[in-house]
């Protein structure tokens, strides 16, 4: 059995893993999910929403236990386990991206955004942005056909009801990888091969430039872990028996 701990995106918050998280569970496995800084129901005001500020978060969680955790990322999520990967390497034994992210150092999510295979992300084409600090929100009716559309009705609107706005300041800042040693653990990679958010071309231009040992591909929306979390449930199951790497002192 293995240690899951699990990183939300944007505009939401550790609710995202619930079901996923219950699963995982009844499986045997210890699983951990919590709120990043001004997500969720966490009160941190907007100006200490950062991508250092996340990092420590997931940090502290990975320190709460001895053994090595599977870093599941979802969305912006990747972005945040990647930085944490870089402060933390021997607490983590596989970082898996689940449509999610996954920059390499010096690269920000506005970057790989910006990129001729991310020029289709409706995300970015749906923001709204406000505020000082900036303040992104995503209208429900846009997330409804961005993020949830695979999902049932009762599932978008549960999930739409729970969305909070998201600062901007953690899509801007390039992730910088302290330790070396991050580079040497195995990642795993979920593509949803239906998703509007992050385009399957963008997932795919990613593991190129960044291979993974483990390629799963869902035939569903942006948040698998509404419209097919048992998909996600077997697929973190049959990652959770890739080797640990050894190189990693």
């Amino acid at each position: 059995m293995a240690r899951f701990v699990l990183v939300h995106g944007a505009f939401s918050g550790a609710w995202v893993w619930e079901r996923v998280a219950d699963e995982l569970r009844s499986a045997g496995h210890t699983v951990e999910a919590f709120d990043l800084p001004g997500s969720g129901d966490d009160q941190t005001p907007p100006e200490g929403v950062t991508l250092d500020a996340y990092a420590n978060r997931i940090c502290d969680a990975l320190a709460e236990s001895d053994e090595p955790a599977i870093l599941v990322g979802h969305s912006m999520g990747g972005v945040a386990i990647t930085q944490a990967a870089g402060r933390s390497p021997k607490r983590i034994s596989l970082l898996v991206y689940v449509a999610a992210f996954m920059p390499q150092h010096g690269q920000s999510l506005l970057d790989l955004t910006h990129t001729p295979e991310g020029q289709d992300d409706q995300v970015q084409a749906n923001l709204v942005v406000e505020g000082d600090p900036p303040m992104a929100t995503l209208p429900v009716a846009a997330a409804r056909d961005v993020l949830y559309a695979s999902c049932t009705d009762e599932q978008a609107a549960w999930a739409g009801a729970r969305m909070r706005p998201q600062a901007v300041a953690p899509f801007a800042t390039p992730v910088l990888i302290d330790d070396a040693r991050s580079y040497a653990l195995p990642r795993a990679y979920v593509i949803c091969n239906q998703d509007r958010a992050i385009p399957p071309a963008l997932q795919r231009r990613m593991i190129s430039e960044t291979p993974c040992a483990e390629v799963i591909e869902l035939d569903t929306d942006h948040s698998a872990w509404l419209s097919a979390t048992d998909e996600v449930v077997t697929a973190l199951g049959r990652l959770a028996e890739v080797p640990a790497v050894s190189n990693v002192d």
